[in-house]
């Protein structure tokens, strides 16, 4: 194996997992991320219509394109469970900068963060991992 061949290997391992997600935690300790975010700004009205139609067609998108396995959410059994898309879910990701336009308009910190073991994982499919992140993390 060449040296640019493994950086290439150890850079695509770093970076399985990618998420969105608020830089502070909320109060079950948990960082939420980018699409409980902007939820939670249309569902207080602040979104301007413009940013609500996006968010509505980019919602229904999301929604169709891949599952939302809500028993991983399980507060008892998998506490601060949290998504991370699969690095390879590139047509899932490329549609998450307009969310991050529509917090960035809003004031709403938002960081990109990757990983090559976020935690344990509770649920996976072919673009995601819901995970129960590493005790500090």
């Amino acid at each position: 194996m060449t040296d640019e061949t493994s950086t290439a290997a150890r850079a695509a391992t770093e970076t399985a997992y990618i998420r969105f997600e608020s830089p502070t935690p909320h109060e079950r300790g948990v960082r939420p991320g980018v699409f409980f975010l902007v939820n939670t700004l249309a569902r207080e009205g602040k979104l301007t219509p413009e940013q609500r139609g996006f968010w509505r067609a980019a919602n229904d998108w999301y929604d169709a394109a891949y599952t939302t396995p809500s028993d991983a959410y399980d507060r008892e059994a998998n506490p601060g469970a949290v998504a991370w898309f699969k690095a390879t879910a590139t047509h899932l990701i490329e549609r998450v900068p307009g969310y991050l336009d529509i917090l960035a308009a809003h004031g709403v910190p938002c960081r990109t963060v990757r990983s090559a073991d976020p935690g344990r994982i509770v649920y996976e499919d072919d673009v995601q991992v819901v995970v129960v992140p590493h005790e500090g993390a």
